[in-house]
């Protein structure tokens, strides 16, 4: 039997009404599918900034009330800043931050919603589409010694050095990071000792410390990082934060280290002194500049002609300044040679002024390798920053570029092959030409250290 013409138009008509539903539903989906893709991608990127932001902003504040709200506040400002709101017609909405102190640790937890208005899927009856995102971003426990050269070569940039320092130590959380603050000259003060088993540190006498500091004297790098070393390593095993942290600051080479030095055995040469040598090999008279206290910047030790330039013929095998029985070579403690062959060759001889020049050039850049090397093996990062021209020079014995010194104590990427360890943490050096790049450099280092934080 033949169906009649009209119903067959009938039918067609109805399958075609029908496909062109399911074609629309079907473009409705690629599109506010694509539309929700974006939305998604975005709302991920906005959570992230904003979790990131929180665990910056969780540093401000003198108490866990204060710096919640300002991780709190600053998880809303970079959310705002990178999900802007009308973003493909969609309304964000940030949920409360979740903001946890667990001792050293802080857990920032961040989650947003965003709903859009769908276009031809409506014709299926859908009204909005839901996009979700959350990040978590874990703050971990931090141990951090600052040291800050106060030599006389800064005294021009004193209140920037000072700036920037205080600048620096602003951008950590003064009741959960352990922060312990020194500074070195010729010898070195801890300004604020690093707390043992107590998270935090004391914010006001780190200040009132670094606005005290009086620029003069030598460089005695080894002095600074011993002492660095010596505060960590106060920490128990136990008790030791996940992230340990030296922060490193000079303008220049170093020209002095610290000993016991013999053979004497009168005088102050029973006493651990700095010694001090020249940065040019002078004309006439000792390469040394005498004996310096250990535990001052620049104080020399009373009478130092009689002990520094008449009776030291001689270094010692091995760096021995805080051993206090370390009168001859058989007690000494053995952890940093003094003569050596390498990785610069030093001798014990100072018989005569190229002797006494080079060796102790040579051996105030070994025992500051040596030592940065020491903090390494224990899983540490050494983080460095040097200012000035002259670290861009060719000084000592063996025409050394100054900054590469800081790059090897660093274990930088960029530091001369002979001293790289890849399998050592890699810290990062930051040079400031001038002392308008001081701030800027110190900043850099800051958020190096709280990005490995996460």
């Amino acid at each position: 039997m033949r169906i009649p013409h009209k119903r067959q138009s009938g039918q067609v008509l109805i399958m075609v009404a029908l496909s062109a539903v399911v074609l629309i539903a079907s473009a409705g989906l690629a599109i506010d599918s694509a539309l929700g893709y974006f939305v998604k991608a975005k709302l991920n990127a906005a959570v992230d900034s904003a979790s990131l932001a929180a665990a910056r902003g969780v540093t401000a504040g003198n108490s866990e009330a204060e710096q919640r709200a300002s991780a709190r506040q600053s998880a809303k400002e970079f959310f705002a800043i990178n999900y802007p709101d009308k973003f493909l017609l969609s309304t964000p909405v940030l949920n409360p931050v979740g903001v946890v102190f667990d001792r050293g640790t802080v857990t920032i937890d961040v989650s947003a919603t965003a709903s859009l208005p769908v276009s031809l899927m409506g014709i299926l009856g859908f009204k909005t589409l839901n996009v979700a995102a959350s990040a978590q971003t874990i703050r971990k426990d931090l141990d951090m010694v600052l040291v800050m050269d106060t030599s006389g070569s800064l005294e021009p940039y004193a209140a920037a050095v000072r700036a920037a320092g205080k600048s620096f130590l602003n951008k950590f959380n003064s009741t959960v990071d352990r922060v312990g603050l020194l500074h070195f000259a010729s010898g070195a003060q801890v300004d604020l000792p690093i707390k043992t088993s107590d998270r935090g540190f004391n914010r006001t006498l780190a200040t009132n410390s670094i606005n005290a500091y009086k620029f003069e004297g030598g460089t005695n790098y080894s002095e600074g990082m011993w002492n660095a070393l010596d505060q960590l390593k106060g920490i128990s095993q136990s008790n030791r934060s996940s992230l340990r942290v030296i922060v490193f600051f000079s303008d220049g080479s170093p020209s002095a280290f610290s000993s016991y030095f013999f053979p004497s055995m009168s005088g102050n040469c029973t006493t651990a002194g700095a010694l001090a040598v020249y940065d040019d090999l002078p004309s006439s008279g000792f390469a040394t500049d005498g004996l310096y206290r250990i535990d001052s910047t620049s104080t020399k030790l009373a009478p130092e002609t009689y002990c520094a330039r008449n009776l030291i013929s001689k270094l010692p095998a091995w760096y021995n300044a805080h051993n206090v029985q370390a009168k001859a070579d058989d007690v000494m403690l053995r952890e940093f040679p003094i003569v050596t062959t390498t990785p610069r060759a030093v001798s014990n001889d100072m018989s005569t002024r190229k002797l006494q020049w080079t060796n102790m050039h040579r051996a105030s850049r070994n025992l500051a390798e040596a030592m940065a090397s020491k903090a390494r093996l224990e899983k540490t990062y050494i983080f460095t920053l040097g200012m000035g021209a002259a670290l861009k020079d060719k000084a000592g014995p063996d025409n050394e570029i100054g900054e590469d010194l800081l790059r090897c104590m660093a274990n930088t990427s960029d530091a001369p092959t002979r001293c790289r360890k890849p399998a050592e943490p890699m810290g990062l050096y930051c040079y400031a030409a001038t002392e308008s790049d001081l701030s800027p450099c110190f900043t850099r280092l800051a958020s190096a250290i709280l990005r490995i934080s996460k």
